[in-house]
């Protein structure tokens, strides 16, 4: 994937992409604990391992835990007391709230000082110094609130992803992010359907503990591609506590290897999308 290919693809509504960003990536989810933000960080490695230049935002500023998946600590700098430069793990650039407080303080914030905090934390960012990025995926808390909607209305956005696991609880919650996101003109570009087998360590059995199928059901029934299954794996989770997830730690694992396709099949829906006017894509180039 060279730079040359990576195409600025349009966004929603009247908003235009970004100047230093080619194309935004919302990974969103309608419950927690289906290892959305694990999908969000490996994804990210994984359109790194194919040339793109990327970074993550954590748009979670109730519960950060990229910093913790990319073995982040300490401050950002800033150069001139208002921009921020983003932090760089494993080949990728990183922005979170956790980055900018203590790890222990909690954010006691109503919505609207939430979805101030995430608008500061993508503008003031530095974003790819002089060349930008190709993506920016930004990991989404769980639900459909206000920074979700923010995400919406003010972040110009090419195309989100759906995160849920096969079993029904799942998928029920994980329909209305995906209908969320219709609403508001985003283009969902597919579903990755998280923790879908399990293979056991020491006999290789294979297992599906959270059911069979209920991703793919999912997108056939609204339409859209099923952009991968993807492991439940000791390692995947214990990579992302040490803070170097399974594409880095492990990049010709079988689970890195289903993160690497899950990436491309993204991208290639993405390439579908119509690409932004020629006057805003010249001007990122």
């Amino acid at each position: 994937m060279s730079k040359s290919m990576i195409q600025v693809r349009a966004v929603q509504g009247r908003l235009t992409p970004l100047p230093a960003i080619r194309n935004i990536l919302a990974i969103g989810s309608g419950k927690g604990g289906v290892g959305k933000s694990t999908t969000s960080v490996n994804l990210a490695l994984a359109l790194a391992a194919e040339g793109a230049r990327v970074g993550v935002l954590d748009a979670d500023v109730y519960g950060p835990s990229i910093p913790t998946m990319l073995g982040l600590s300490g401050k950002p700098d800033s150069p001139d007391g208002k921009s921020i430069l983003p932090m760089r793990a494993h080949g990728i650039e990183a922005m979170s709230i956790g980055l900018l407080v203590d790890a222990d303080t909690p954010m006691i914030w109503r919505g609207p000082m939430a979805t101030s905090a995430l608008t500061q934390l993508l503008n003031d960012t530095l974003w790819g110094g002089e060349e930008g990025l190709d993506y920016l995926v930004v990991d989404l808390p769980p639900g459909t609130g206000d920074i979700q909607l923010t995400l919406a209305q003010k972040i110009p956005v090419a195309g989100a992803v759906v995160v849920t696991t096969p079993q029904d609880v799942a998928t029920l919650d994980a329909r209305k992010a995906l209908r969320m996101f219709e609403k508001v003109e985003v283009a969902v570009l597919g579903l990755v359907e998280n923790m879908a087998q399990h293979v056991c360590s020491n006999c290789g059995h294979v297992e599906h503990l959270f059911g069979h199928g209920g991703g793919e059901r999912m997108a056939a029934q609204y339409g859209v591609p099923l952009l991968g299954s993807l492991p439940l794996e000791i390692a995947i989770r214990e990579q992302g506590d040490a803070g170097v997830p399974v594409v880095a730690s492990a990049p010709e694992s079988a689970a890195a290897t289903a993160y690497r396709q899950t990436a491309r099949r993204l991208v290639e829906e993405l390439e579908k999308r119509p690409r932004a006017p020629r006057s805003i894509s010249a001007s990122l180039l």
